[in-house]
């Protein structure tokens, strides 16, 4: 009786939180990512939006309800749909406090909203990555240039850009198939799209369905094609929402994940997935011979050139935390915007033009950064703990979509 009781408790805290994260999205534009729940509850927020103190108010409010239902004699999954709650509506209280004017570092930011904060590095681990590269790259002389030149050899051309993104979108949706079981008729539409401060997004619509916009304002490379194509798509935020939508929504009737809020831990799941997803479907031997045979040849690129092409690639790739740093000075006020760009040029090897794009990243979205690296560096240590490391590949892509179907926080992947 006690858990049916629980139950019932949630299922009505859990609508007052949906209700919460769509009055949030009336102040903030960019906070309600996705929702396909009923659409009279969405019209009844707009219609009358609370203020940003009766929000807070009422989400405190919910907080305290939650905290005080007996969590030891629910379930493992009810168990961690009450921590889910509970920490999604702590994020969504310090979003309204932001909105509302507080400050925070960088490292406050995300711990509030992401419930994980991502670690410092000196420039000097940079700089040893940089003179290895150096090794590698053609020419003489700092690094940046000469990659931005490597680089420059290896754009997909727009005329070809959409059937090298269909023929890499194919082969991710055939792999993700063969271990994961997916909603019939789940499908997305692509849109190549210019004046984002993104490279690609995600919007999911329900129905197992989404919309996948592609920017065009700047050079798109070759290794790009299965990026987005895993990260937006298979096994990545389509097939992340997919899932929640069949398993949680449909199966178990919880109405919390007919809501996405951007800014919040389950961000970072979200990202982190998506990110690690791109390896889950190709390994890197998989995905050199892939794009050898089938990309290259698509985008017009030398295909000899592709073994080198991925030694350069992964040690780039260890670059990937000076974005946060460029994030972390500049929004702490240390750095001037014209600095992070030029951080982000010598360290993350950006083209200036790059550079500007994902400072307008950092205005939007601030610590949302930390979400891509830390995001899938917690969920590559999450899976290599529970056996996906040694074990077969079944057993790695079983724990994989176990953990894309499941409420889990941040915090809860740290504690392996």
């Amino acid at each position: 009786m006690k858990q049916l009781h629980n139950t019932k408790v949630m299922n009505r805290l859990a609508e007052s939180y949906v209700r919460l994260v769509l009055a949030v999205g009336e102040h903030d534009p960019d906070y309600v990512d996705a929702y396909y729940g009923p659409a009279d509850i969405r019209e009844k927020v707009r219609l009358s939006p609370p203020s940003l103190e009766t929000i807070r108010k009422g989400a405190g409010s919910v907080v305290g309800e939650l905290k005080g239902l007996t969590a030891s004699r629910m379930d493992a999954m009810s168990q961690l749909r009450h921590q889910y709650l509970v920490r999604q509506l702590q994020a969504l209280i310090a979003r309204v406090d932001i909105l509302s004017g507080q400050k925070m570092t960088f490292d406050e930011e995300s711990r509030a909203l992401y419930d994980a904060v991502a670690p410092t590095y000196p420039e000097n681990h940079f700089r040893e990555i940089l003179d290895e590269l150096g090794l590698l790259l053609p020419g003489n002389g700092p690094v940046p240039p000469r990659y931005e030149a490597y680089k420059s050899a290896f754009v997909i051309s727009k005329e070809r850009l959409d059937r090298v993104f269909t023929a890499a979108i194919e082969e991710s949706r055939k792999r993700t198939l063969a271990h994961i079981a997916l909603p019939g008729k789940e499908n997305f539409t692509v849109e190549y799209v210019f004046g984002k401060p993104w490279s690609g997004y995600n919007w999911y619509k329900g129905g197992a369905h989404s919309l996948i916009q592609v920017n065009t304002d700047l050079p798109i490379f070759i290794d790009r094609a299965v990026d987005l194509a895993s990260h937006e798509g298979y096994p990545g935020h389509h097939v992340y929402n997919a899932l929640l939508e069949e398993n949680l929504v449909r199966q178990r009737q919880w109405p919390e994940f007919t809501v996405y809020p951007l800014f919040s831990p389950q961000s970072l799941i979200a990202e982190g997935t998506a990110n690690y997803g791109i390896e889950m479907a190709f390994p890197e031997q998989e995905r050199i011979a892939f794009e050898r045979s089938v990309l290259f040849p698509a985008a017009g690129l030398d295909a000899s050139a592709v073994e080198m092409y991925y030694r350069i690639h992964d040690l780039f790739l260890k670059l990937n935390y000076a974005g946060n740093e460029a994030a972390r000075g500049y929004l702490n006020g240390e750095i001037s915007r014209e600095a992070a760009v030029e951080w982000l040029v010598n360290f993350a090897l950006m083209s200036p033009e790059r550079a500007a794009q994902r400072t307008r990243f950092f205005d939007q979205y601030r610590s949302y950064v930390i979400n891509y690296n830390l995001g899938q560096d917690l969920v590559r240590k999450y899976i290599e703990a529970h056996g996906g490391k040694t074990g077969s590949v079944e057993r790695r892509w079983e724990i994989f979509a176990g953990l894309l179907s499941s409420p889990r926080l941040p915090s809860g992947l740290q504690l392996m």
